[in-house]
Formats: structure tokens, C-alpha cells, sequence
């Protein structure tokens, strides 16, 4: 059984995963409802929303799969990428429960993360496949060979995806997370109302900062009145085009591998038009989309542990 600890951003996580990849139980605390009010995620409430949660949340993954730390034969938890304060918190909260028990602790890289959610039960993905995993931080293209081994394609040259989705959706005055907010006003709109741009970088990169600044220009040359009768159309052709965007890049990137099976992972994952338009590709479960301990500790079966107490002098990390 692997005790999975999750805190790079603003959900606190923990997840109880067997060793062939059920998980057992998951919980998940979202702080989504705290930084509403500011428009997006403070890193020093993060920080300190988790030092309240994360005790709590392992009581209840525990408590949820009918286990008890004598269960546990060792821990998982994201060293990085993420916000480093947040990051500190798992880090420091998972040494000390495999410190106590005298555990092998496995330090995930968040991305690897992201990828081996398709590897859990009931229906796992086997390598190799063409992969994208599209989030709030990161826009990437990964030629997956195996577990745990992959190579980058592309990557976003500016702004990630999922950025691009909330800074849009900030730009139209919606709520957060602006993405599910965005995504559930474009259902009333027409996707071809406007014809934002879609950036064509060399190579098999994303470029998401020009058609962000071409919805500034759109919503700028609108009243309040107008704004408010075209936000819909707006939120739908931005958000058609970002879709456009990555669907291109992804056939184009799975052509070049010569990779028949294409997956989608990531906090954008859970997009209703990209899931829509990639019919034929493996997405992850909308459960595992957004962050979330399961498939840290499904990564953990894949990535070395590290033995008692060797681990007690690991750091985290904010950027790969």
C-alpha cells in the first residue's frame, strides 16, 4: 500500500494506492472557494490552508480505505513542481510519517505525476503512447515509452493553457477557477463569432500570449453593454481557438512519433470541447484531471524510493 501526499498548489491531497495500481481511497481538499476572492492563488495562504488540511486529509484517506498506517509499506509525495511553500508542507508532512514508521519515502515530479494517473485501475493505459498533458502550469507534448520514461515534443513558449483559460476568463470578469467557469459559459455561445488567432511556432511548441492579448483588444472595443451580450460568444470562439491550438499540435506530434494512441491528462483535461474534439484519444478520469494524490502514489510504483532516513535532507522544488 502507498500513502500518497499531494500539496503543489491549491488542493490538499491524499490517496491510499495499491501496489497493481486500485486506488483505495482519495481525498481531496480544494481551496478553489478560499482564493475566489482574490481572483486566483496567493501562495502564502496556500501554504497556510495546508498546514491546516493535510493532517486531517490523511486521517481521512486512512479512514476511507479501512487502513491504518501499519498498512502503509511506504510514502509518496510531490517534490515539485508547484508552489514552494505549498510544496514544503507535503514534503515535511510525508517525512514525517515515513521518519516514524521508518518507510522508504518516493519523491514524485508532479508531471510524472500527472501521466501515471492513466496507469490506475480500472482501466489502465499501457506505453507507449503520445501524451499531452495540459494544465494550469505547464503545456507539453510527451512521447511516452514507458513507465516513467518519456521525451518532451513541445512545450509552451509563454503562457500554459490552462493559464491562458483563466487569465481569459478573468479578462470577461467570470468567477473562479476561470477555466470551469469559462468552459460553462462557452456552452451558450457561437465558436465562430470571432476569429481569434491561432500562433504557428516552429516545431511542435504552443504559443498562447497573442490570442490572449487579441480577447484584451476584443473585450476593450466592447461597452459594458455589448461585453455583456457578447461574453458568451467571446468565451466560446477564445475558447475554440485554444482548443484548435492543442488538437492541431497533438496530431501533428502523434504523427511525427508514429504513435497511434494519443492521451490527455491535466487540469485541462476536463475541458467539455476538448474532450469533444479528440473523441479517439485517452483522457484521464475527470476525478484525476485536476490535482490530486492517486496518481502521485500511482507514480511512486515507477520511481525509486528512497531508503530510511536517507530522504530527511530532501528539498522541493519549484520549477523543473
Amino acid at each position: 500500500m502507498i500513502l500518497g501526499i499531494e500539496t503543489s498548489c491549491d488542493e490538499t491531497a491524499a490517496a491510499l494506492v495499491t501496489g497493481e495500481g486500485e486506488i483505495r481511497a482519495s481525498v481531496v481538499s480544494s481551496q478553489a472557494d478560499l482564493h475566489a476572492r482574490y481572483g486566483g492563488v496567493v501562495p502564502e495562504v496556500a501554504s497556510r490552508r495546508h498546514l491546516e488540511l493535510v493532517t486531517p486529509v490523511i486521517r481521512e484517506a486512512l479512514s476511507e480505505a479501512g487502513a491504518t498506517l501499519d498498512d502503509v509499506d511506504r510514502v509518496a509525495v510531490t517534490q515539485g513542481p508547484g508552489l514552494i511553500g505549498a510544496l514544503l508542507v507535503g514534503l515535511a508532512a510525508a517525512k514525517a510519517v515515513a521518519w516514524a514508521r521508518r518507510l522508504p519515502l518516493v519523491p514524485v515530479d508532479h508531471l510524472n505525476g500527472h501521466v501515471a494517473s492513466l496507469y490506475l485501475q480500472p482501466d489502465p493505459l499501457e506505453p507507449p503512447f503520445l501524451c499531452l498533458l495540459a494544465s494550469g502550469g505547464h503545456t507539453m507534448l510527451l512521447d511516452v515509452r514507458g513507465h516513467g520514461e518519456h521525451e518532451l515534443l513541445g512545450t509552451t513558449l509563454d503562457d500554459a493553457a490552462g493559464e491562458a483559460f483563466d487569465k481569459g476568463a478573468r479578462l470577461l470578469g467570470l468567477g473562479y477557477p476561470g477555466g470551469r467557469e469559462l468552459d460553462r459559459l462557452a456552452r451558450d455561445g457561437d465558436p465562430k463569432a470571432y476569429a481569434f488567432p491561432v500562433a504557428r511556432v516552429p516545431g511542435l511548441d504552443f504559443s498562447f500570449s497573442g490570442l490572449k492579448t487579441a480577447l484584451l483588444y476584443a473585450v476593450r472595443d466592447l461597452t459594458p453593454e455589448e461585453l455583456e451580450a457578447r461574453k458568451a460568444d467571446l468565451a466560446a470562439s477564445y475558447q475554440h481557438a485554444i482548443v484548435r491550438a492543442l488538437v492541431e499540435r497533438v496530431r501533428e506530434a502523434a504523427a511525427q512519433a508514429g504513435r497511434e494512441t494519443i492521451a490527455v491528462v491535466g487540469g485541462v483535461a476536463a475541458n467539455s470541447e476538448l474532450r469533444a474534439s479528440l473523441p479517439d484519444a485517452r483522457l484521464a478520469p475527470l476525478a484525476l484531471c485536476t490535482d490530486n494524490a492517486a496518481m502521485i502514489a500511482s507514480a511512486a510504483r515507477f520511481t525509486p524510493a528512497v531508503a530510511y532516513p536517507g530522504y530527511l535532507g530532501l528539498d522541493a522544488y519549484a520549477s523543473r
